[in-house]
């Protein structure tokens, strides 16, 4: 049976397989793997049938026009789903009204065929790495239920891993989507800034906030990229992003990637990668033929300044909450964004003038480059619970460091695509992800590069075994 969202939807399509049984399929792993990965906070199965039902009563024409027909998704709770509060991994957003309308996104993704089932754990407020929920508890890593899944969208991440959909959303603000796609090993895209619009989404940081795909094969990236395209008033970030087809004309094939100029990521990006992470960029590298490596000037103090911008734009969003229910947070968010709300001014502009300094040198780098490669994470998935981690020796904190090596990247609002690597030692049984980055609206780059490691067999991502 397929199990790949452009497999399902050709099925669907041609009608060997109907949209019911594909949706039946996708609630009947959900009830017989979440109470392991714990990947859900809501299942929607009447919706979800009904919708299937809908799609089974089109005409065959109708169905075949379209791609991502009978497809089930699921989305990280910060997205509005009619009916539901949005939760946005919090404790007091359970007090708001349920969202009368859909995001945008999930508007998009179903005009296109998919059906939605269900909404997805993830750190509070998508401030973390880890998606150790303290108010619904930890999503688990479905290749080892021990680690974590990685944040802040882990329920999206595992979700896709555990093979309960084939296709998620999250969102991406310092590497909510590249963490969690490495540490449960399967595809995750993070567009440019500014290319999806946001319209119905529960926002962290305006200036970094980025939404995006998860998926077990790069072709249902595109697929579902395709479909979400396009500029929307609700979210005046999108107005800045090229008009057009750009989401339609991506090529997976070989001759996409003919002539590319690629290079490694070193300094900052191998002093803070351990062993299987750099193997993992070894192997992506040696695949695609790179040689080269060069440096991003910078890349430690654009992590800095997206801290700085991270915590004073998420504190100020808060503040409010943080007077008048401060015993309703996590206490990790709540001290986090209390430090926030309290950074001089000067700080903060003094960081988006590194932003700024930082995107130059960047730029010049694309002058040289096509294409960046760089590990996503310092390593696999840690166990869950585990306060610190080491890299090359140095102890740090979990929570706030996973993101390392995608920090940098969220800064500058460049597009990547992660790819799932696994070392096939026995002595490294979890996966780690690397980074495929390219310039600002090239995402046909990050895609096409991502298919031919996966044509490659460097990339993979398997469904979980229970």
């Amino acid at each position: 049976m397929p199990d790949t969202a452009w497999a399902i939807a050709e099925a669907v399509q041609t009608g060997s397989q109907s949209a019911l049984h594909s949706v039946e399929r996708s609630l009947a792993r959900i009830a017989a793997t979440d109470g392991v990965t714990h990947a859900f906070t809501a299942v929607l199965g009447e919706r979800a049938l009904e919708r299937a039902a809908h799609l089974q009563s089109l005409q065959a024409d109708e169905r075949a026009r379209l791609p991502l027909a009978g497809v089930p998704f699921a989305v990280k709770n910060l997205f509005d789903v009619a009916g539901l509060s949005t939760l946005a991994g919090s404790r007091i957003e359970r007090d708001r009204a349920p969202a009368t309308r859909d995001a945008l996104l999930v508007r998009r993704l179903e005009a296109a065929g998919a059906v939605l089932v269900g909404a997805l754990n993830m750190d509070e407020y998508a401030y973390g790495f880890t998606t150790e929920n303290s108010h619904v508890g930890p999503t688990r890593n479905p290749h080892d239920p021990t680690r974590i899944a990685g944040g802040s969208s882990g329920g999206s991440a595992a979700a896709v891993a555990a093979g309960q959909v084939p296709l998620s959303l999250g969102s991406d603000t310092n590497g909510s989507i590249r963490v969690p796609a490495s540490l449960c090993g399967v595809f995750g895209f993070r567009p440019t800034y500014g290319r999806l619009p946001r319209t119905g989404t529960y926002p962290f940081v305006a200036s970094l906030d980025v939404l995006g795909p998860f998926a077990r094969s790069t072709r249902d990236l595109a697929l579902s990229y395709a479909a979400m395209t396009g500029r929307d008033a609700g979210d005046p970030a999108s107005l800045i992003a090229p008009s057009g087809s750009e989401g339609s004309d991506v090529r997976l094939t070989p001759d996409a990637i003919r002539g590319l100029r690629i290079a490694t990521l070193d300094g900052y990006f191998h002093e803070n990668a351990n062993d299987q992470s750099l193997e993992a960029v070894t192997m992506v590298a040696r695949a695609l033929g790179a040689t080269a490596s060069t440096t991003l000037d910078g890349a430690e103090q654009a992590r800095a300044a997206a801290f700085l911008i991270t915590n004073a734009e998420g504190g100020a969003l808060h503040l409010d909450d943080l007077r008048a229910r401060a015993d309703d947070f996590d206490p990790l968010t709540r001290d986090r964004l209390l430090a926030g709300a309290l950074l001089p001014a000067a700080w903060i502009d003094r960081a988006r003038r590194v932003r700024q300094r930082v995107a130059v040198d960047a730029a010049r780098l694309f002058k040289r480059f096509d294409v960046l490669l760089a590990a996503a994470t310092p390593g696999p998935a840690t166990p869950i619970g585990a306060a610190t981690f080491n890299v090359r020796g140095r102890t740090l904190p979990t929570r706030p460091n996973t993101g390392l090596l995608t920090q940098p990247i969220s800064c500058l609002g460049l597009p990547v695509c992660t790819v799932p690597v696994w070392s096939g030692r026995s002595d490294w049984p979890m996966p780690v992800g690397v980074q495929i980055i390219t310039a600002p609206w090239r995402e046909d780059l990050a895609l096409a590069v991502a298919a031919e490691l996966e044509r490659a067999g460097v990339a993979r991502a398997p469904v979980a075994q229970f």
